[in-house]
């Protein structure tokens, strides 16, 4: 059954509430360049499952190698609360390490080898190029 969980950047100018079933939703925990070094687990949701509460205007976006993923970090903290995912296009990644009151002993967590990228994702079957 689905739960709304609020969650934020560090510094709270970044809020928003996400929609998930936490014991049916696997999260992966991926070992690419980017998402190694942020500490990212993802929660992968619909659109629809998320709001931005407000921080609009302290969002930046960082986009690398093939451009697709629209990685967004707080200007002032520089905490990475979510982003739009190159392997689930039109989707919202959500750092479940940004959710309140959530940790990574309350999920199933799945290891993504993000370090061979191209063959991981046809592996798992994800639409990003």
């Amino acid at each position: 059954m689905k739960k709304t969980y609020s969650g934020q950047c560090h510094c709270g100018a970044i809020r928003f509430e996400v929609s998930a079933d936490l014991e049916v939703e696997k999260v992966l925990d991926c070992n690419c360049s980017i998402c190694r070094r942020k500490g990212f687990l993802h929660l992968i949701v619909a659109p629809e499952d998320f709001e931005l509460i407000t921080g609009l205007s302290h969002i930046r976006e960082y986009r690398f190698n093939t451009m697709q993923a629209v990685h967004k970090f707080c200007e002032v903290c520089g905490v990475h609360p979510f982003y739009s995912p190159r392997s689930h296009p039109g989707m919202v990644d959500i750092n479940l390490n940004c959710l309140d009151g959530v940790t990574r002993e309350d999920v199933e967590i799945e290891f993504f080898d993000g370090s061979r990228w191209e063959e991981s994702a046809s592996e798992k079957g994800f639409e990003g190029k």
